[in-house]
């Protein structure tokens, strides 16, 4: 077991705890930190309604514990959105989509009324770009964008073997430093055929919480 996950999941509990009540939905996110997170939270699953997830897995892992799962579509108001990232600089922007469904984690994290990002010391960085950033791309469009990414100085490599939760394929993209994560944040997802990249800074969180181990 990771200590420094787990207590990064045992701090987001204490924190969103005072902020819920019983017709609050909770936004969870995706990932093996997030895994510890939805095990502390089935702890508390009576002081809430139920939550809205960003992921197959990490819905199938609630239900298994108990959670009630909405859609998004169903809900008026998420109280707090908790989720993990692959990087994060000094100005709480990220680098999220490892697992693939950083798509489905930037819709639910826009949707949420405050974003929670818990994450182990590892991954906070100066500038992000170290770890490959996840494009997630209609699967027509992937040799035509791979090529665009090629203009702007990024290397894609296709993610063998893998499809997304919306059947669309992933370019991992690696030789970035994102020194204006929001700019290039927009500057890709203009790209026709992109679907969303793993860059949340338009959509960054309001407080980062790191596990110590």
């Amino acid at each position: 077991m990771s200590n420094s996950k787990l207590n990064a999941s045992i701090e987001a509990i204490k924190y969103i705890k005072p902020k819920i009540d019983l017709n609050s939905i909770i936004g969870v996110g995706t990932g093996s930190t997030v895994n510890y997170f939805i095990e502390e939270l089935a702890k508390i699953k009576n002081l809430f309604k139920g939550a809205v997830s960003s992921s197959e897995a990490s819905t199938q892992l609630l239900k298994g514990f108990g959670v009630e799962v909405f859609e998004l579509n169903d809900v008026n108001e998420i109280h707090v959105y908790v989720d993990g990232a692959d990087e994060v600089d000094t100005f709480h922007n990220l680098i999220k989509g490892g697992g693939g469904a950083h798509t489905r984690e930037k819709i639910v994290a826009s949707a949420s009324n405050e974003f929670v990002c818990i994450v182990d010391a590892s991954k906070l960085v100066n500038i992000l770009g170290d770890f490959p950033l996840p494009i997630e791309v209609i699967m027509k469009s992937r040799s035509y964008v791979a090529r665009e990414i090629i203009k702007i100085g990024g290397t894609p490599k296709l993610r063998k073997d893998f499809l997304t939760d919306q059947g669309n394929q992933i370019l991992d993209v690696s030789d970035l430093k994102i020194e204006d994560p929001s700019m290039l944040e927009q500057k890709i997802n203009l790209i026709p055929g992109v679907v969303d990249n793993g860059i949340f800074a338009n959509c960054k969180p309001q407080k980062v919480i790191v596990g110590k181990n």
